[in-house]
């Protein structure tokens, strides 16, 4: 159990240390947070009160304070990011100790180790803005929303954005093998089926190939086609904390995996070819789609058929128009990405869409 007095973080500021600060004489209570530390890769510094001036207090971005410490805190400044653990859920008076020593949350254990890992991985990995993350689906089969995806990816990371694009659909062919890294040295989606709770942003950026200055999740050439939900919940929560922009390729089939991706989305990019049959076909996505994903849109891909141009296709499905993706043909080695020509109409048109969206964190 976890309860919060005040809200409100301090931003990292330079010079602080990567992992909290302990202060406790509970053994018992020091090695569960030893523990807890661990499993979120952070290295604590440990006192027993309140450290001498330069031991932690003024700089660790994240104090817990054991409830058998609580007494002799009494005094000290008052900061930001302390939490007061304690076991014993029947005590009402620990609130009273976490007011008098001007704590930000009560944290109860064992019930409340999943937010606590969570907590101190945050300030282990020295998170910020979330990453602007955006999913590709396709109205119809073929409908070119791989394409699309790739394009957004190479264009959000020739504009110098980390970005790291994920490949959600395992039924289309591998987007490694689009950007041509088939071979690519890093992990693929079967490396992370059985991820659980919470998963380190950077080693889930470091453990991915690399092509074309972006992070890529695809698939391997094994059986595996399905990713259980709290694995892709994970992987994806863990991408979004690195900043900068996530593009995610979206099956057609809403399952429970695909929904943990949609749930996780700022922006949804539908893309429908101009016609009648794919047009029937989007509005039943959409549908699918619109029950999770708040931000749904558009883009339309020609030839027209008789009587349709992109704006009537927006109208059709009643959905903010982005507006038309222009066709392009890339190299089939992957030498030349989807996008890869920065003055090409695909990446005119992924710049665009770029520009009109929110900034996003994680610049480098």
């Amino acid at each position: 159990m976890a309860g919060a007095i005040t809200h409100g973080r301090t931003p990292a500021a330079e010079g602080r240390q990567s992992g909290p600060l302990i202060v406790t004489e509970d053994v018992e209570l020091l090695d569960d947070l030893l523990r807890l530390c661990a499993a979120a890769g952070a290295r604590p510094e440990v006192h027993h009160g309140v450290p001498e001036r330069g031991g932690g207090w003024e700089t660790a971005e994240l104090v817990l304070v054991g409830d058998d410490a609580a007494h002799r805190l009494r005094g000290a400044g008052r900061r930001r990011g302390v939490v007061l653990v304690g076991r014993d859920q029947d005590d009402p008076g620990i609130w009273q100790r976490a007011v008098e020593i001007g704590a930000d949350h009560v944290l109860m254990l064992p019930d409340g180790e999943r937010w606590l890992v969570d907590r101190i991985a945050d300030v282990a990995e020295g998170v910020g803005a979330p990453a602007l993350t955006v999913g590709v689906l396709g109205g119809r089969g073929g409908a070119g929303a791989s394409t699309l995806a790739c394009a957004l990816a190479v264009t959000s990371a020739r504009r110098g954005r980390r970005t790291l694009l994920i490949d959600a659909d395992p039924l289309g062919g591998g987007l490694d093998v689009l950007l041509g890294g088939e071979t690519a040295e890093g992990l693929r989606w079967p490396a992370f089926a059985a991820s659980r709770g919470r998963v380190g942003g950077s080693a889930l950026e470091e453990s991915l190939p690399e092509l074309h200055a972006l992070r890529v999740l695809s698939w391997d050439r094994g059986d595996t086609v399905v990713i259980p939900p709290p694995a892709v919940r994970a992987v994806l929560a863990a991408a979004r904390r690195r900043g900068g922009a996530v593009v995610v390729d979206l099956p057609r089939r809403i399952d429970e995996g695909t929904a943990e991706a949609l749930a996780q989305l700022d922006v949804g990019v539908l893309v429908v070819p101009a016609e009648l049959r794919a047009v029937a076909s989007a509005r039943r996505v959409a549908s699918v789609a619109g029950m999770v994903l708040r931000d749904l849109r558009v883009a339309v891909r020609g030839p027209y058929a008789p009587g349709l141009d992109d704006g009537e296709v927006a109208r059709l499905l009643g959905l903010p128009l982005v507006g038309e993706v222009p066709a392009e043909f890339a190299r089939p080695d992957g030498s030349v990405p989807p996008g890869g020509a920065a003055r090409g109409p695909l990446a005119r048109f992924c710049t665009a869409f770029w520009e009109r969206m929110p900034a996003a964190g994680g610049y480098v």
